[in-house]
């Protein structure tokens, strides 16, 4: 019988550098594991954290100082929450625009594919502004009825 661990969450604090996210990645395959959550539940919530991780790090921040980037991940029952507040400029990614999914790249207008891919992976995907950070939630159902991804 797998033992459960008795912390149903991790923090995880990183730096506005692209290079940190990989080490966070981890992390969070290493609490899904130990969680015995599906190795596609993990892949989809460190998807989705790196595509908002990316955004946040690549356009959100107006200056070259370093900032604080956290990350809380929980489980609640049968659902991970992934909770990611930061201090950059304002920006809700549960708002992005439907991207044109028949254009193509010689159109030039690909932008806002990577927020689709974040809330077609996560069943959840809130957002709120509070004290000059934004607070982003992503929920993911950890049932074992899901389909595993096509290979």
């Amino acid at each position: 019988m797998n033992e459960v661990p008795d912390d149903p969450s991790i923090e995880i604090s990183l730096a506005n550098d692209l290079r940190e996210i990989a080490a966070a990645a981890a992390k969070i395959d290493a609490f899904c594991e130990s969680h015995t959550l599906a190795s596609q539940i993990a892949y989809a919530v460190n998807l989705a954290i790196d595509e908002i991780l990316t955004n946040t790090i690549s356009y959100g921040y107006d200056d070259e100082e370093s900032h604080r980037i956290e990350l809380i991940v929980r489980l609640e029952g049968e659902t991970l929450v992934v909770v990611i507040v930061d201090d950059s400029r304002a920006f809700d990614p549960s708002l992005a625009r439907q991207p044109d999914l028949d254009a193509s790249i010689e159109d030039g207008d690909l932008g806002g594919l990577g927020l689709y891919l974040v809330q077609q992976m996560m069943d959840g995907v809130a957002y709120q502004r509070t004290e000059g950070c934004n607070v982003v939630t992503l929920t993911k159902n950890t049932a074992a009825d899901e389909a595993p991804p096509p290979h």
